[in-house]
């Protein structure tokens, strides 16, 4: 049976039920609660195209050494499989280190023409 949208909005305004505010796992927390779904990567993605937008080459190769980094570690530490789309963290290291060298091409350019 499906809501109205008064009912709908109605069940906003009261905010969660009480049995929704009990961690999972916890005592008389209900066991198929259906989590919502959290855009907070879209946030990320978002804020991340703005410093990309704002910042340029600069942000590329920021972004590309601190991933890199961390996958090195990781790699290091015996992560051989990444929830990244191209799973092997070989393939990501790569990645992450050609994008690291775009930006830094592309810092030297962009220096370059404020210099000329």
């Amino acid at each position: 049976m499906s809501e109205t949208p008064e009912e709908a909005a109605s069940r906003i305004a009261r905010g969660p039920a009480p049995s929704s505010l009990i961690p999972d796992g916890a005592a008389g927390a209900p066991a198929d609660a259906a989590k919502p779904f959290d855009p907070l990567r879209l946030c990320i993605f978002a804020t991340i195209a703005l410093l990309g937008w704002l910042f340029g080459p600069l942000a590329v190769l920021v972004f590309a050494a601190v991933g890199f980094a961390g996958y090195w570690r990781a790699r290091r530490a015996g992560l051989t499989r990444s929830r990244c789309y191209l799973r092997d963290t070989r393939l990501v290291l790569t990645y992450l280190f050609l994008l690291a060298a775009a930006g830094a091409w592309g810092l030297v350019v962009l220096v370059q023409r404020w210099l000329a």
